[in-house]
């Protein structure tokens, strides 16, 4: 597994023409689970654990790697199945999500697939593990998983979804009652955070699960001779997700005259400088990491006083 991840820098190009490669592997058993090689930093053979009093049951210890102290999660355990045991024959990927670093341990990793994101799918409803997952997809004929991981981080360690007093006033809540906000996301932890934070600000929220979803919202109100600018403050985004992610979503939004004018902000866990680059390519407004409370309501209440000044 040494190089498999050597040639992660130059694969940046994927972006943006809704694409992606996953990192294939498997935990106890057959099941095939896919994670996004963007999200991923290395691939290793799991290193000594400490373990940490407290701490929940799915962290199985910390592990010390290139000086930094990384908590190490059972994703097995984190699904509902027994933990993985012998240890030293299995492997961690560590992984940045929400500019947090963490390794998952799993039983073996395969290999690196491209993918395009219309090949990724919802979980079907009534899936028995649906509850963990947030897309399917098939790969040489296999059922691959993709587990909703920031359900499982806001599980094993919750984020703070308190707005800090002054970020929002009165008077800015007073006029946010009649602004409209649109969500993106496939995650439903993700889509429940951002619906809190916003309707603390006082503006109506309506969440859909995808990219493909929200573009055919936004023609539909297009067809009907409204006009997507005036009915949304803006649009909120995701960026990974089935069907359609986030940039190409942004990117069909500003070649459709009728939508173009529509505010966007792209609010994602993948970290790093390329994504500003990537921002500006598609035409998006902004870019926020997920999920800070404070900076996403500062956006918002932002816009509200824009738009009342505008």
């Amino acid at each position: 597994m040494a190089g498999v991840l050597d040639s992660v820098n130059q694969r940046t190009q994927l972006v943006g023409q809704n694409r992606l490669e996953l990192l294939l592997f498997r935990l106890d058993g057959k099941q095939l689970y896919g994670i996004n090689v963007f999200k991923v930093k290395e691939v290793l053979q799991c290193p000594k654990l400490t373990i940490m009093p407290k701490s929940s049951p799915v962290v199985r210890g910390v592990a010390s790697i290139r000086g930094g102290t990384i908590p190490i999660l059972d994703l097995a355990m984190a699904t509902g199945n027994p933990g993985l045991n012998d240890l030293k024959d299995s492997f961690v990927i560590i992984t940045e999500y929400n500019t947090k670093v963490q390794g998952f341990l799993v039983r073996s990793v395969e290999r690196i697939v491209n993918m395009h994101w219309e090949e990724i799918h919802p979980p079907p409803k009534g899936a028995g593990r649906d509850h963990f997952l947030t897309a399917v997809t098939r790969v040489d004929n296999q059922l691959v998983e993709i587990i909703d991981v920031e359900k499982i981080l806001a599980e094993v360690a919750p984020t703070s979804e308190v707005i800090s007093e002054g970020v929002i006033d009165v008077e800015t809540q007073q006029r946010a009652v009649t602004k409209r906000v649109l969500i993106v996301d496939d995650s439903s932890v993700a889509r429940k955070q951002v619906s809190r934070c916003l309707e603390s600000v006082g503006v109506e929220v309506t969440a859909l699960n995808d990219g493909r979803q929200a573009l055919d919202y936004l023609k539909s109100m297009a067809d009907e001779g409204r006009h997507p600018e005036d009915e949304l403050l803006m649009m909120i985004s995701d960026i990974e997700m089935p069907e359609m992610d986030g940039y190409t979503l942004t990117a069909e939004v500003r070649a459709d005259q009728r939508l173009q004018k529509l505010h966007i902000l792209l609010h994602t866990s993948l970290s790093g400088v390329f994504n500003q680059a990537m921002v500006k390519k598609v035409g998006a407004d902004d870019f926020l990491a997920k999920f800070r409370p404070d900076d996403l309501a500062s956006r918002v209440v932002e816009r509200v006083k824009q738009s009342v000044n505008g």
